[in-house]
C-alpha cells in the first residue's frame, strides 16, 4: 500500500510455528497458505522486482530463513539468510495456449505442491501471463510457520497498491540491508538457542537458559525425564505414550467432550494430491442475508460449506451421520504482529437436522458461538503443539495425520481491502485464497475485498473425487442461504 504499516515479528518460533514446520516432513500434512490474484493485464515484472526489494528492507520475515535448536530442546529461530537470491524467490512463468482459467488453476496447484527447500526463507512469488482474454496473475505461497492468514494479508501491503500507477519505490542496496540485519541478529540468534555456535556446550547452556526462563516447568519436567529415559530405555515407550495421552485430553477438552465420529462417508481416502476449484458469492448480498437470519458474514459462510457437503452426500444416496468440520478463531491481540496466532476449532454438523434452510442457518449460527465460547488464551491447537514437540518428528507426523483423517472440511475467512486495489500496474479482479488440506479432505477458505467473497475450495481428489460437483453443491448452498435471507437472484 501507499503506507505501510510496520511489522513485528519473534525471533523464536512459537510453539505452534514449530509443530507446523515439523509436521512439514511428512508431504500429507503440507501446511502451506498461498493466494492467486486474477489481474486485468499481466504485472509490470520490473515493476514487481521493485516492490519486493524494498519490501526485503522492511518486512524482516521475507529475508529470513529456519536455523534450527539444538535438537528438539527448542524451537527454530528466525535469522537472515546469507545466501539470499530475489530470482529464486520471485518467477515468472506463461502458460501454454489457449490459457484457460482452468490450466491456470491446475499449475497453481501443481506449484502449490512443491515442496519449500527448507535452507532458504519460505515464499514464492510467481507472475504468470498468457491468459485468455490479456489477464494475468500472480500466486504467492508462503509456509504456514511463516504467518498466518491475516499475518500473511499484512504481508501483502509490500506489493499492492491504491492506483495502477503508483510512485516507484525507493531503491534499495540488498548486499547492505542483508549484512546489517545479520549483524544486529547475531547476539539475538546466540542468546535465543539458534544451533549456529561452534561450541555445543555453549549452544546447548544457553538453550537451556532460554527455555529455563520461557517454559520454566514444562522444560523442567522434560529434562528430567529424558535423563530418566537414557537411564532406562524400557521407559521410552510409555513416555511417548503418556504425551500422546496428554495430547488427546486436550483435544477432548477443546471438543466439549464430544466424541467426534466417521465423519463424511465418500471422503475417507486421504493423498498427498491437491486440486482447486473457485466461487464467487456477493458480499453485499451475504451481509444482508446474514443479518436477515441474525448472523454473520462468517456464520454464512460456515452453514454454506456445511450445507454444500451434505448435498454432495445426498446426490450420492449415502447417508451422512455428521459433517467434521473446522472453523477458525482468531487469538491475535496485536495488530502489528506478524506470524501466527489463530486456533482451529472443530464444528460437527449433524446430517438430519431443521427442516429449512433458514432453521438450518440458525442451529449451525448458534454452535458456532458455542463453539467460539470455548476459546480460551491462544486456542488448544498452541496448548498441544507445546507437548507435541517434546516427542519424535515420527510420533508427531502420525498422530497428526490422525487426527487430520477425522476432519471432512476444514474453513478459514479472511477480511481483506474493502476497496479496489492493484498490483504492479495491474487491476486486481479476484483474489483466490488457498488454505491448508494437510491431511483432511478439503479446505474452503474465503477472502471478503471489495464487495465479493472469494473462496478457494482445495481438496484431496482421492477422498473427493468429483471436486467440480462440490463446488455446484456449494454454489446452490449459498444461492439458497441468500434466498432464506431474502436475497432473489
Amino acid at each position: 500500500m501507499d503506507r505501510q504499516r510496520e511489522l513485528a515479528f519473534e525471533r523464536r518460533m512459537s510453539d505452534q510455528e514449530a509443530l507446523m514446520w515439523s509436521v512439514e516432513k511428512d508431504p500429507w500434512m503440507n501446511p502451506n497458505g498461498a493466494a492467486l490474484t486474477i489481474l486485468d493485464r499481466p504485472v509490470d515484472f520490473d515493476l514487481m522486482l521493485a516492490k519486493i526489494r524494498f519490501g526485503l528492507s522492511r518486512v524482516s520475515r521475507l529475508r529470513e530463513r529456519v536455523v534450527p535448536g539444538l535438537g528438539r530442546l527448542s524451537p527454530p529461530v528466525w535469522a537472515t539468510d546469507p545466501d539470499f537470491d530475489l530470482a529464486y524467490h520471485v518467477r515468472r512463468l506463461s502458460l501454454p495456449e489457449p490459457g484457460s482459467m482452468r490450466q491456470l488453476l491446475d499449475l497453481v496447484t501443481r506449484l502449490y505442491e512443491e515442496p519449500y527447500d527448507r535452507t532458504r526463507p519460505l515464499w514464492m512469488f510467481y507472475g504468470i501471463e498468457g491468459i485468455q482474454g490479456g489477464n494475468g496473475a500472480l500466486f504467492t505461497k508462503q509456509h504456514h510457520a511463516l504467518a498466518d492468514g491475516i499475518g500473511a494479508l499484512r504481508m501483502a501491503e509490500v506489493y499492492t497498491d491504491l492506483k495502477r500507477k503508483p510512485p516507484r519505490p525507493p531503491e534499495v542496496d540488498l548486499d547492505q540491508v542483508f549484512a546489517e540485519a545479520a549483524r544486529a541478529e547475531q547476539g539475538a540468534l546466540l542468546e535465543a538457542g539458534a544451533d549456529m555456535s561452534d561450541s555445543i556446550l555453549d549452544t546447548a547452556t544457553r538453550t537451556l537458559g532460554h527455555n529455563l526462563r520461557r517454559q520454566g516447568g514444562i522444560l523442567t519436567r522434560a529434562v528430567g525425564s529424558v535423563a530418566g529415559l537414557l537411564a532406562d530405555p524400557a521407559k521410552m515407550s510409555s513416555g511417548v505414550t503418556s504425551a500422546v495421552d496428554q495430547i488427546r485430553s486436550t483435544l477432548d477438552t477443546a471438543t466439549g467432550g464430544r466424541t467426534i465420529n466417521a465423519g463424511a462417508p465418500l471422503w475417507a481416502k486421504r493423498s498427498r494430491r491437491r486440486h482447486l476449484e473457485v466461487l464467487h458469492v456477493s458480499l453485499d448480498d451475504a451481509k444482508a442475508a446474514a443479518k436477515a437470519m441474525d448472523g454473520s458474514v462468517n456464520d454464512l459462510f460456515v452453514a454454506g460449506a456445511a450445507l454444500g457437503a451434505l448435498a454432495y452426500h445426498a446426490e450420492r444416496d449415502t447417508p451422512v451421520e455428521a459433517i467434521n468440520m473446522t472453523f477458525v478463531v482468531s487469538t491475535r491481540t496485536d495488530k502489528a504482529m506478524g506470524g501466527n496466532s489463530f486456533t482451529p476449532v472443530p464444528l460437527q454438523v449433524r446430517g438430519e437436522g431443521a427442516q429449512t434452510v433458514e432453521e438450518r442457518f440458525r442451529e449451525i449460527r448458534d454452535l458456532m458461538a458455542e463453539r467460539r465460547r470455548g476459546v480460551s488464551g491462544r486456542g488448544a491447537m498452541s496448548a498441544i503443539a507445546g507437548i507435541a514437540n517434546l516427542l519424535p518428528t515420527s510420533v508427531t507426523t502420525r498422530f497428526a495425520r490422525q487426527q487430520a483423517a477425522k476432519i471432512d472440511l476444514a474453513t478459514s475467512n479472511l477480511r481483506g481491502a474493502p476497496f479496489q486495489t492493484f498490483v504492479a500496474g495491474a487491476k486486481v479482479l479476484a483474489g483466490i485464497p488457498l488454505g491448508p488440506v494437510a491431511g483432511t479432505a478439503g479446505n474452503l477458505t474465503t477472502i471478503s475485498q471489495n464487495g465479493s467473497l472469494d473462496m478457494g475450495l482445495l481438496v484431496d481428489p482421492a477422498a473427493i473425487t468429483d471436486p467440480a460437483g462440490l463446488r455446484r453443491n456449494l454454489d446452490d448452498a449459498y444461492r439458497d442461504l441468500l434466498a432464506a435471507g431474502g436475497i432473489v437472484a
